[in-house]
């Protein structure tokens, strides 16, 4: 529905000088942006789902955010003492070319938003990590890869 809406504005901008300063702008309307925002997921994206369905083929069987556990993790496996969590690049800031888009309409928003997801990240990992649990961060760019994504799932789940 949002692609829709911003392909249609997009569409209606001209190439003019005036129009490309326009076009830097957003092309939703506040209420259509707020439609757009609230309609994306936290949980069961389509990373979070690549990676429970890899997770499940090798076997392994899970809980899913464990609201219990700080940050609750996407993915917990309790005898394992061991979480996964499934971070979106754009939101949690990874250092791939997702991740270090910045928005150029309302960026002080953008920044704090996304500068206080870090922070809550930091702070889950340390208060697992003194609970003696082992944490795997798996980010959205990594879920393109499967065969490579298995593999490292493996290897922290099969480590001791």
């Amino acid at each position: 529905m949002c692609r829709k809406i911003m392909s249609k504005a997009m569409k209606v901008t001209n190439a003019s000088a005036t129009d490309t300063a326009q076009a830097r702008s957003d092309v939703l309307t506040p209420e259509q942006r707020s439609r757009c925002m609230s309609s994306i997921k936290s949980k069961d994206t389509l990373p979070e789902m690549v990676v429970r369905s890899l997770v499940f083929s090798m076997g392994y069987r899970y809980r899913l955010h464990d609201r219990k556990l700080p940050g609750s993790p996407d993915l917990v496996f309790k005898s394992l003492r061991k979480v996964i969590f499934v971070h979106g690049c754009f939101w949690h800031m990874h250092d791939c070319r997702y991740g270090r888009v910045t928005p150029k309409v309302n960026a002080g928003f953008w920044v704090a938003k996304r500068n206080r997801n870090m922070q809550r990240d930091m702070e889950a990992m340390q208060k697992l990590e003194a609970e003696n649990w082992a944490v795997l961060i798996i980010w959205e760019c990594e879920t393109k890869d499967r065969e490579t994504l298995a593999k490292s799932i493996k290897n922290f789940l099969a480590s001791m």
